[in-house]
């Protein structure tokens, strides 16, 4: 599982039971594996580079993925059945039919020697659907017990049952934005939010971002990275305000966003709420998310491994349910025309 916040590879050796319909699971290992700066400035490039130099960087990655793969089974003395690979999204425009995911599956499954199973998003954008969010399946039959789902990753993003039937989408850019601006005072990430904690509200940057109209649209709907540089940037950019100022100021919108979603779907005053992504551990966004909820409802952040590999876990269920053909991706999520079982297979 590779994220838009680029900060590494995780991979999760996941182990799922299935007795009389429920599902249980165990992350047995898992790792993340960090980009050097070359990988980082090709993952981050690939989106203006020709054709031609795209697809290389496609059959490259997926070499580069099985061996880490490769490395990662062999490190550990694992017996796997498959890899589960979800990629590195650069294009994702569901509107026009488009979505790409790099990490080529023949390439995975040669240099790895194992059964490869990717592109799980293609199939549902080809039904009219998003492509995304893909992480509700693993909510509905894994995290069934919480009452929303949210997840702080590059975008923020969350799934919950409505009208009996699991529902999700993206809300709003998350770590994608704050390290976006903290990049601007050379570091990768603001450590606990206490960078943003430090600055101040800036009024005007608040209204513009919440203002943007994508906050105005019904589900399904989905966000990418073009989104971000298309929406986000010129609004952070235009402003000569103080990198510390515009990170509380983008926390706060964060947050407003989440609330906002939570208090308009919430059956009651005392939802659970399981909170995951590399967002969990920014205290200060956490703190944020509470105050804006008027501490009614009962926000839960598990233990690191769920916190840091929720996403790398379902999305290897995702390999599984696709492997025993059942449903991994929901039309009541993305607006397919029908539910279906997506992914497809590479041998070495």
């Amino acid at each position: 599982m590779s994220g838009t916040s680029l900060d590494g590879l995780d991979i999760a050796y996941c182990e799922f039971t299935c007795k009389d319909g429920i599902w249980e699971y165990e992350i047995k290992e898992a790792s993340t594996i960090s980009y050097d700066q070359l990988w980082i400035d090709r993952l981050k490039n690939a989106i203006l580079v020709d054709s031609v130099a795209l697809l290389s960087i496609h059959n490259q990655y997926g070499t580069w993925l099985g061996q880490q793969c490769k490395n990662f089974i062999k490190t550990h003395k694992l017996n796997i059945d498959f890899i589960s690979s979800h990629g590195h999204t650069i294009f994702h425009q569901p509107e026009k039919g488009i979505t790409y995911q790099i990490g080529s599956g023949q390439h995975l499954a040669n240099s790895s020697g194992y059964q490869v199973i990717c592109d799980f998003r293609s199939k549902d954008v080809s039904l009219q659907g998003q492509g995304a969010p893909l992480v509700p399946i693993g909510d509905e039959l894994l995290f069934k017990d919480y009452d929303f789902c949210l997840n702080l990753g590059g975008f923020s993003n969350i799934s919950f049952r409505r009208h009996n039937e699991r529902i999700a989408f993206d809300i709003s850019p998350a770590n994608i934005a704050l390290n976006f601006l903290c990049q601007k005072i050379n570091t990768s990430y603001d450590n606990k939010g206490a960078i943003a904690r430090s600055g101040n509200v800036n009024q005007e940057i608040l209204t513009k971002l919440d203002s943007l109209p994508f906050y105005e649209q019904q589900p399904p709907k989905s966000l990418g990275y073009e989104w971000f540089e298309e929406k986000i940037i010129p609004i952070l950019e235009n402003s000569n305000d103080s990198v510390q100022n515009l990170l509380y100021t983008t926390v706060k919108h964060i947050s407003r966003q989440i609330a906002k979603v939570i208090l308009e779907n919430a059956r009651n005053e005392t939802s659970k709420i399981l909170i995951t992504g590399g967002g969990a551990k920014n205290t200060f966004l956490i703190d944020c998310i509470k105050n804006d909820l008027s501490h009614k409802h009962k926000v839960e952040i598990l233990d690191n491994i769920i916190i840091d590999y929720k996403e790398a876990l379902i999305f290897a269920f995702l390999g599984v349910l696709r492997s025993r053909n059942e449903v991994n991706c929901l039309k009541s999520v993305t607006g397919a025309t029908i539910d279906s079982s997506t992914g497809i297979i590479y041998y070495p």
